[in-house]
């Protein structure tokens, strides 16, 4: 069996990714191997901050000879404008010499594969990063309905949120908002995500994006995997599994 390994760069605090990552992929075989940047408050100038450390990363885990590398982290690859994450891809390809993708661009194409145009968001952010987000998102012709935060700054206290939390949040905008929209999308790399999916989607019969499906599903097109998961992770990976 082929060994893919899988490398992802993610924010210092993030405590999901790795955990999510690791747990989803049954077969075939893929590792997931991480190197961090330095992030402890999410906003802007946090970001910013995070940011210079792309390269260092990179180069770290480049050395794996890795087989894609994964920049996980949404505000943190689109809150430049609507070319950020494509900046980014780029930076680490040519440093590095191996394909990869970014958190921003992956849910791009992810809504884009749904034939999704407006889109109902829920963030754990601050405005400052939800107004980027929805501009971002706008930029690249999609509606947003609506987009909701829960107002974290501390990034370990978004990645400690159970699971239930984003259910019961993507329930409650979905019953505030009414169900014209196309996709809902729960944004940040460090919110569990994965266990609720498939059970919000049932809930309100629309497709449900995370950001960490959304990079995850990008990774595995990229490799040109078929998996088999231990999640339900919705509709997005209808031609994955």
């Amino acid at each position: 069996m082929t060994w893919f390994k899988i490398g992802v760069i993610i924010p210092s605090s993030n405590t999901t990714v790795e955990r999510e990552f690791n747990r989803a992929i049954r077969e075939p075989e893929a590792t997931i191997h991480s190197s961090r940047i330095m992030l402890r408050e999410v906003t802007l100038k946090g970001l910013e901050e995070m940011e210079r450390e792309t390269e260092r990363a990179a180069l770290e885990l480049s050395t794996i000879s890795p087989d894609i590398i994964a920049y996980a982290c949404t505000t943190g690859s689109l809150f430049k404008g609507p070319n950020h994450h494509v900046e980014i891809k780029e930076r680490i390809e040519r440093l590095t010499k191996v394909k990869a993708v970014a958190t921003a661009g992956a849910v791009v194409d992810a809504i884009k594969k749904l034939n999704a145009s407006k889109v109902l968001v829920v963030t754990p952010y601050i405005d400052e990063l939800n107004t980027k987000e929805k501009e971002f998102l706008e930029a690249h012709g999609f509606k947003v309905v609506n987009i909701r935060g829960l107002g974290i700054v501390d990034n370990t206290v978004i990645g400690s949120l159970d699971p239930r939390t984003a259910y019961e949040t993507a329930l409650n905008a979905y019953n505030q908002s009414g169900p014209d929209f196309d996709v809902l999308f729960i944004s940040c790399t460090n919110w569990r995500t994965f266990e609720v999916i498939g059970a919000i989607e049932r809930r309100i019969n629309k497709p449900v994006v995370s950001s960490n499906s959304a990079t995850l599903w990008s990774v595995l097109k990229e490799l040109g995997l078929r998996v088999k998961l231990n999640y339900d992770l919705g509709m997005l990976f209808s031609d994955i599994q």
